[in-house]
């Protein structure tokens, strides 16, 4: 059998902490090969090794046929080993031809040659469809836009051999889609994949095959044809893991969050926001459901105090926070999970447990008189890192060191032990694989069990009428309908989302256009 990379009995220490143990992978020429696990199973580690960006311990790699020893990504590059990382490596005030040409400049005459760049940078863009303006500024384009770029950048160098790690992470379902075509196209131009990720839809649809690691162990190799999700989902976390969440009936108290006539606006003083109207009760998850880019984002900021907003009211439990400061917010009894967990949610060179304890640090118990009590601070750490099942060597470990499943799992114990009265969860399950999904969901049941209220923003259209009690569709800064996720289909929520109207005097799933 022809391998145009072969992993054999790789091993990778940190310190006394063993992330692959003897893992074996082999990718084929022009397959798209799937490298599954758990969040902080070793899968972004193994392909880290793979590129260059750490040494192995022990075990040989070899490149079509040949042993090769990786000493940094300019190796991997001369090797014809592209990297599309999880989170870009982009200048956010360059131009897309700057970015991708970065560290690899074309000069004519001591002169970069930007023009001949940018040509090339179009040219090899239409050949794989990636539509993508050479001279726009990464600032101003799309998260999906900003990783074709990332894409283009390893084509340009001439790979031939593409990593993808967790590329849908951060995408909408639209661009998930376009990505998948986008895959299929470089593999019929000859180049071959490896894609890590825990989606088992996308592998299903994608890939020709699986190699699943658990623990930083190789569990196995499947052919994608002959398995099924139930069955990988059951290699990954070790038992049987349920897709459908189960949960009793809601029973809605008072309103624990009302909106009304909320305008925000962006940094370019364009409202995002028109004038929407919204309630929450203590009791229920109310799912918001739309497409990216309608005003969530600002929505959600203008609750926490992130945002200030042009107009309007928020009312958290009868307390009036219209613009009132994030601390504010929180002591008036709301959690937030996030949607951008470095952004928000995170201090990256702060030690997981200092991120932990960021809410609370300056209450008793943790604080007294001023003085903080880091036992207790560590004490919190570990409880959270034991619950959630955080992956990490310690509490003292940075939070930047650790897999984005496990920051986000750290982010959402956080907020939840805090047993908030309205907990706003964006996006908590991006980025976590299906154990921890389902573990996640539970505890936001458990919350709207004891009385409190959820509010769950979410682009995955069966985690919306998965967990949520209502629904709210949300289209260019407005709720144009609440709905029960019992009477409701996904074809028209997502009609919804795109534009349309229920025609409420006809049956169920009949839709008009918003003229």
């Amino acid at each position: 059998m022809d391998y145009v990379i072969e992993m054999l009995g790789i091993r990778k220490e940190f310190g006394s902490f063993v992330a692959n143990d003897n893992i074996t992978l082999q990718l084929k020429k022009g397959e798209i090969h799937a490298l599954l696990g758990e969040n902080g199973a070793g899968k972004s580690t193994l392909m880290n090794v793979l590129f260059g960006l750490y040494q192995p311990e022990g075990g040989e790699i070899k490149v079509r046929g040949n042993s090769v020893k990786i000493t940094d990504p300019n190796v991997a590059n001369d090797l014809g080993i592209g990297m599309v990382h999880q989170h870009f490596m982009l200048v956010e005030n360059f131009t897309v031809t700057e970015n991708i040409i970065l560290g690899n400049e074309p000069t004519s005459g001591g002169v970069v040659n930007i023009k001949d760049a940018a040509r090339k940078i179009e040219q090899l863009s239409e050949t794989y469809g990636l539509n993508v303006d050479p001279y726009a500024k990464i600032e101003d384009i799309s998260v999906g836009m900003q990783q074709r770029v990332e894409i283009l950048k390893t084509l340009y160098r001439g790979a031939e051999i593409l990593i993808f790690d967790e590329p849908t992470a951060s995408l909408t379902p639209q661009e998930i889609n376009e990505l998948i075509q986008i895959m299929k196209r470089l593999i019929k131009e000859g180049k071959s994949i490896i894609l890590i990720t825990h989606k088992l839809k996308e592998i299903m649809d994608v890939s020709d095959r699986v190699t699943v690691i658990r623990k930083g162990k190789g569990i196995g190799t499947v052919i994608t044809a002959e398995t099924n999700p139930n069955e990988l989902a059951s290699l990954m976390v070790g038992r049987q893991v349920e897709f459908k969440t189960v949960k009793g009936e809601a029973t809605p108290k008072e309103e624990a969050l009302i909106i009304k006539e909320l305008v925000v606006t962006d940094y370019r003083g364009i409202e995002k926001v028109k004038g929407l109207n919204l309630t929450v009760r203590k009791g229920e998850i109310l799912g918001l459901a739309g497409i990216d880019g309608n005003g969530q984002s600002e929505l959600i900021e203008a609750i926490t105090g992130l945002r200030k907003s042009k107009s309007g009211s928020i009312f958290v439990n009868g307390q009036d926070v219209t613009n009132k400061k994030p601390r504010k917010v929180t002591e008036a009894g709301v959690g937030h999970i996030p949607q951008d967990r470095h952004k928000h949610g995170l201090v990256l060179d702060f030690p997981i447990g200092h991120n932990i304890a960021l809410q609370t640090y300056y209450l008793e118990p943790i604080s007294k008189r001023g003085i903080i009590n880091y036992k207790k601070v560590s004490n919190l750490a570990q409880k959270i890192i034991k619950e959630y099942d955080v992956r990490t060597q310690g509490e003292h470990t940075l939070a930047r060191s650790l897999s984005g499943g496990n920051q986000q799992k750290a982010i959402i114990g956080r907020e939840v032990v805090r047993d908030p009265e309205l907990l706003i969860a964006a996006l908590p399950t991006r980025g976590l694989d299906v154990g921890a999904i389902e573990f996640i969901h539970q505890r936001l049941i458990e919350q709207r069990d004891k009385g409190k209220a959820v509010l769950l923003l979410s682009f995955e259209l069966d985690e919306v009428m998965n967990v949520s009690d209502r629904i709210a569709v949300i289209y260019d800064g407005q709720i144009v309908d609440t709905l029960s996720p019992k009477e409701t289909t996904e074809q028209e929520l997502g009609l919804l989302m795109a534009g349309q109207t229920r025609n409420k005097d006809n049956k169920q799933g009949d839709v008009e256009h918003v003229e």
